[in-house]
């Protein structure tokens, strides 16, 4: 018989099912004792069709939970579903007398929560894994606001992303070409999810899909129909572009401006945004990035630079701090005070001036402030440098709206992808969290340092 007939059918059944239980339940909303004990019915089910059936009933009763419900039904998750110490103990003892493989696959068993188990039944369900990516968003909202013991929910978070990292794996990604001839349900996404740079309009929208200097990709994934899991715009320019507003205008923006792509030899990721809350910490950007470059080589070969406009989120705030940094000279503490001032970015004379001291201290910070990981304190440098690319260079003014103003002082920089030396890059830098970086960054490192000692920032 026709496997695809039986999976309809058993959609149509468990989608009629679904219906019911949520027309059963209008005059009553359900508790986290009732959604627990269909996941309890769930683990003890052994057929597939009432697998999918009570997957799909557990699923429709925890979306009909209130907050606080929800709160109680990860907490019984935490405690009833969880790994059982005493067969722990049991499988270990077994292991230490007899080390083979059958009883060290035991004790894997043993060690892992019944949750999993319980998720990997509740993705049978027809649109079961994106309720359970919907569900962990859930959970992460709960992780950001508890007051409590947060390790029993990190128990269920690591489970979650445990989970997400074998089925959003790489392999069952499929890119697609986002343009105007894109379904309007999918284009109405892009338009919600962009986190980089707001799309205020149809209009806008359009303006960046434009065939003659524009590209979108986005990531999908089968089991999750037409919500996107992840997305890049590009825009095709000469030479490397310095500024994010003419992109987004799209004003002519003098010799760089092209209205045919292949006289462009540069291809410059202004905006890359996640759009599933839920899926938090499973990288998809580094696959989608080299993906996006093969494609772009594949149709426009001329292509020669391949670079990044990108935010500095965090600077200001790393910035403000050192403003009464007592080991920075007083001149250069009251110099960054005028940062302050409305409107300061618009007299040429005061932003030079403020150039020669602000873009020294963002050398610094992005090449010597690291976190508790020894990592970079940016997590937009740690995402490009961890994909094997270059801090090539720090822009002045790149981003003059009041969100780039507000949250970098208005720089903006180049993360340059060399297709020769990305491998090597992404080597050294997840060894030795080494930060590649030109010669112009470095030379502005050292102006900082300079600084630092009451020298002159030129």
């Amino acid at each position: 018989m026709n496997m695809t007939f039986l999976q309809e059918l058993f959609n149509s059944i468990t989608q009629r099912d679904a219906r019911l239980w949520r027309r059963q339940g209008e005059a009553g909303i359900p508790d986290h004792g009732q959604v627990l004990a269909a996941c309890r019915a769930l683990l003890e089910s052994d057929g597939e069709a009432s697998s999918i059936s009570l997957a799909s009933r557990a699923l429709s009763m925890y979306n009909r939970l209130t907050r606080e419900e929800r709160t109680r039904f990860f907490e019984g998750l935490s405690s009833e579903f969880a790994a059982d110490p005493a067969r722990i103990d049991q499988a270990y003892e077994a292991y230490r007398e007899q080390r083979d493989n059958s009883r060290l696959q035991a004790l894997f068993d043993a060690c892992e929560p019944r949750r999993q188990e319980l998720f990997r039944r509740l993705n049978l369900a027809t649109n079961g894994t994106y309720e359970l990516v919907r569900m962990r968003e859930g959970l992460l909202a709960l992780l950001h606001e508890w007051s409590g013991d947060k390790q029993e929910l990190a128990a269920i978070d690591a489970d979650f992303a445990h989970l997400f990292g074998s089925w959003f794996n790489r392999g069952f990604l499929v890119l697609k070409r986002i343009d105007w001839n894109t379904p309007a349900s999918i284009l109405e996404k892009i338009i919600r999810y962009e986190a980089v740079h707001e799309i205020r309009d149809w209009d806008d929208l359009r303006r960046r899909l434009d065939a003659r200097d524009r590209r979108c990709f986005a990531f999908f994934h089968p089991a999750i129909g037409d919500e996107p899991l992840i997305f890049v715009e590009v825009a095709l320019c000469r030479g490397l572009p310095d500024r994010i507003q003419p992109i987004l205008s799209g004003e002519p923006s003098g010799e760089r401006d092209i209205d045919d792509p292949e006289a462009a030899d540069a291809a410059a990721f202004f905006g890359i945004s996640n759009c599933q809350t839920g899926l938090r910490g499973i990288s998809f950007g580094n696959f989608l990035i080299k993906q996006v470059v093969q494609e772009l080589k594949l149709e426009l070969p001329q292509l020669k630079h391949f670079v990044t406009l990108s935010p500095v989120p965090g600077f200001a705030a790393w910035l403000n701090e050192r403003r009464d940094d007592e080991i920075l000279p007083d001149e250069l503490r009251q110099l960054l005070h005028e940062l302050d001032a409305p409107d300061w970015h618009l007299d040429p004379a005061h932003s030079e001036r403020l150039a020669a001291v602000v873009k020294p201290l963002a050398a610094r910070y992005l090449v010597e402030e690291k976190n508790a990981r020894g990592l970079p304190l940016n997590p937009v440098a740690r995402f490009h440098l961890g994909n094997g690319a270059e801090l090539h260079r720090i822009n002045w003014l790149g981003d003059i709206s009041p969100k780039g103003l507000k949250q970098a002082g208005g720089l903006m920089v180049n993360y340059l992808y060399v297709l020769d030396d990305i491998e090597r890059n992404h080597e050294n830098y997840t060894a030795n969290a080494t930060v590649v970086c030109s010669n112009a960054v470095r030379d502005l490192n050292r102006r900082a340092r300079k600084m630092a000692k009451g020298e002159p920032a030129k």
